[in-house]
């Protein structure tokens, strides 16, 4: 039996919202591409000379003046003042590494998930996490207030990236103030 409920009529034109979700406004699309260059033209160098300086430049040797700052502390006996030189070095090309492989594997595009960038990124605030662990034990607070703003503000393109695609739809900034 038909249904005799009659339907209001709109001069509002009526508008598929699916098909408007599927397709990108320009500025969504130049905001996306324009925000993961930016991630990774930060992240890439950052962690590439770092680890590159203290590995192959120093030749995993920390610098004197360092070595004095951390003198009579834990990190002399466990795992050696050049040992934690190395594997800092080791963790920022890891980073490094792991933020390649996702470029190699195309997690820059708006459609790919983003495991690798987002380990990257986990990896990140791990080692800033331990540089300022290292900081607060030899008193040295403004380096530690630096180094948790550099945490903090991983945290946020972490975020960040959990907001883009593919994790949120194509529309993804202009349709933040949609319901």
């Amino acid at each position: 039996m038909a249904s005799t409920t009659a339907v209001p009529h709109s001069d509002v034109p009526v508008t598929s919202r699916s098909h408007a979700d599927q397709r990108p406004a320009v500025f969504d699309t130049a905001a996306y591409w324009l925000a993961t260059a930016s991630i990774y033209l930060l992240q890439l160098p950052l962690w590439f000379h770092s680890g590159k300086e203290k590995i192959f430049t120093d030749d995993g040797h920390m610098p004197p003046p360092l070595k004095k700052t951390f003198d009579g502390t834990f990190f002399e006996s466990v795992p050696g003042l050049d040992g934690a030189w190395i594997l800092l070095g080791v963790a920022q090309l890891a980073i490094f590494a792991v933020l390649v492989a996702s470029l190699v594997r195309g997690e820059f595009l708006a459609t790919r998930r983003k495991p690798l960038l987002l380990t990257g990124l986990s990896l990140a605030m791990l080692v800033f996490a331990g540089l300022l662990f290292g900081d607060i034990w030899t008193n040295q607070f403004d380096g530690a207030a630096s180094l948790y703003a550099y945490f903090g503000a991983t945290a946020v393109i972490f975020v960040f990236v959990l907001l883009m695609p593919p994790y949120r739809k194509a529309n993804w900034l202009s349709g933040l103030t949609e319901r």
